[in-house]
């Protein structure tokens, strides 16, 4: 992505990003979905990244290269700096007056906190999907439309609805009551036709902080089940406290412990089955946290 991308709001983004970096690594991960292949290419990548709520210290010097086009989980206990290293990502701290941040995030490269960064047009490349369903007082068709709207891309609008739609797992459930308020479905399609809405404008990365957590069991697999099929055309961060949800859905995991520290970063299942640091292992095994 060329820095313009992210400075102008009104630039489209490219249509050709699966396409693997020359020389980059890949392999073929197989999943109940079918097999996706798995790059090592770095999307995002944060450099001696520290964040101050006044004079609270929330992230310590964070350092962390994750990989595009896979689920990298963010675990560890409450008060760590999860939700605001995800917020960094795409410059959500900026709502926040006492927020300071120091170091670099890059995006594809490009530091989003540079000058010449607009963050409307960053989250437009970025999107967020929060911890409790917040559709919007509108149909079903106009809350998965409305990024689209806003970003004036007004051709074939109804297409990309059903394809959002159809991707978050929610068309079947939905396609005869697209006029119907999404307020109306319940918890679960709520969440999914929130991630149908953050999908639609066809973003790089898709955001979620504790996606599930409102949610029951049988609307949480759901979500596992669509977040594992998103990692096929999107980058995925999640944050969840439940562990055994990164362990399930995730390619990568950060642990992040006490005073905004990334402890530990690796494959997901190099972080459950043998850690390198006594600190993550005491924090899987629950002997803190």
């Amino acid at each position: 992505m060329s820095n313009n991308q992210m400075t102008s709001s009104e630039t489209e983004p490219t249509d050709d990003q699966s396409a693997p970096t020359p020389g980059t690594d890949t392999l073929t991960d197989s999943t109940d979905a079918g097999a996706r292949t798995i790059t090592d290419r770095t999307l995002l990548e944060a450099r001696d990244l520290s964040v101050y709520y006044g004079d609270d210290r929330a992230l310590d010097s964070v350092d962390i290269e994750v990989p595009e086009k896979q689920v990298t989980a963010v675990i560890g206990p409450s008060g760590c700096g999860k939700s605001t290293f995800l917020r960094c990502i795409n410059r959500m701290n900026d709502l926040v007056d006492t927020a300071r941040v120091d170091g670099e995030l890059l995006f594809d490269g490009k530091n989003v906190y540079d000058d010449d960064v607009d963050p409307v047009a960053l989250r437009r490349k970025i999107g967020m999907v929060f911890q409790s369903p917040n559709p919007f007082p509108k149909s079903i068709r106009d809350n998965v439309a409305y990024g689209l709207k806003v970003q004036d891309k007004d051709d074939n609008v109804d297409e990309k609805v059903h394809t959002a739609l159809e991707r978050a797992a929610l068309l079947e459930e939905v396609e005869d009551q697209l006029d119907s308020s999404g307020l109306d479905l319940s918890g679960g399609q709520q969440q999914r036709l929130c991630i149908a809405r953050a999908i639609a404008p066809d973003p790089d990365v898709i955001l979620m902080d504790e996606p599930a957590s409102a949610l029951d069991p049988v609307a949480t697999s759901k979500i596992e089940d669509l977040i594992e099929d998103l990692a096929e055309e999107y980058t995925v961060v999640i944050v969840t406290h439940n562990m055994q949800q990164a362990a399930r859905i995730s390619d990568k995991t950060a642990v992040f412990l006490t005073g905004g520290e990334l402890v530990e970063f690796d494959d997901t299942s190099k972080i459950f089955e043998n850690p390198e640091h006594d600190r993550v292992e005491d924090y899987i095994t629950g002997k803190f946290g």
